[in-house]
């Protein structure tokens, strides 16, 4: 359980080894050098994102959202793997890149450009720990919480998510909270929000809202375990409209 992310990069590593060991044993070695260090790169994400471990750290993204010029060289294989395949899927799909869950509160996708963004000078909470902040979109208040894809924010990074959005919304300017499609991370964020904010009861009731102005979202039982432990011991009341 959850473990895709893990599965799914481990059999591109392994389909890339192979491609290695391919062109190695027909004479290819220096053709074959980039196709081991893209698998080894894999492996390492496939290894750092298992539930288990959970290191999203691992690919070295900064607080504003930019990547370090060592993690761009060291995991572009990912890197830019990650950023074609959210382009391409983007490019193939009807769904809108955001929508409005409730007023001021905004769920979807990276913004991978300022037409990407909801209207209304957003705040925008980042759940992505593989994409870029862009340039085009600096000027906005921002709060990157990095977390693997299908994987979920901690209860705590949830909370502070949270408590930074609210703060955001008492000086009513929108937010909004994406991952990379906006199917997983940032819905489990937006839920939370919902309930701190008093839109919904509970997350149950906010995933149910969300559904409902977003249907293709996928939460998965690592988000739902997640809210229920922030729903726990969460600090932020919620605030009653």
């Amino acid at each position: 359980m959850g473990h895709g992310l893990s599965v799914q990069i481990g059999w591109k590593a392994a389909v890339l080894f192979a491609l290695f060991a391919c062109l190695k044993s027909s004479g290819f070695t220096v053709l074959s050098i980039p196709f081991l260090y893209a698998s080894l790169v894999l492996a390492l994400v496939s290894l750092a994102a298992h539930p288990l471990i959970d290191l999203p750290m691992l690919l070295g993204k900064n607080p504003d959202g930019s990547f370090p010029t060592w993690s761009v060289i060291m995991f572009s294989p990912y890197l830019y793997f990650v950023r074609f395949s959210s382009a391409l899927r983007r490019l193939h799909s009807r769904e809108a890149p955001y929508t409005e869950i409730s007023e001021g509160l905004f769920v979807g996708g990276w913004p991978s450009s300022p037409d990407k963004l909801p209207p209304g000078d957003p705040a925008i909470v980042d759940c992505t720990c593989e994409l870029p902040r862009k340039c085009e979109v600096t000027g906005h208040s921002y709060l990157c919480v990095p977390t693997w894809d299908t994987r979920a924010p901690p209860p705590a990074a949830i909370e502070s998510a949270v408590k930074w959005a609210c703060r955001k919304r008492a000086q009513n300017k929108p937010v909004f909270v994406h991952c990379a499609h906006g199917h997983g991370r940032s819905v489990a964020v937006m839920c939370a929000l919902l309930v701190a904010l008093g839109v919904t009861e509970d997350w149950k009731d906010a995933e149910k809202l969300i559904r409902e102005k977003r249907p293709h979202i996928r939460m998965n039982a690592l988000h739902r375990r997640a809210l229920e432990e922030w729903s726990k011991h969460r600090l932020s009341p919620s605030k009653k409209n």
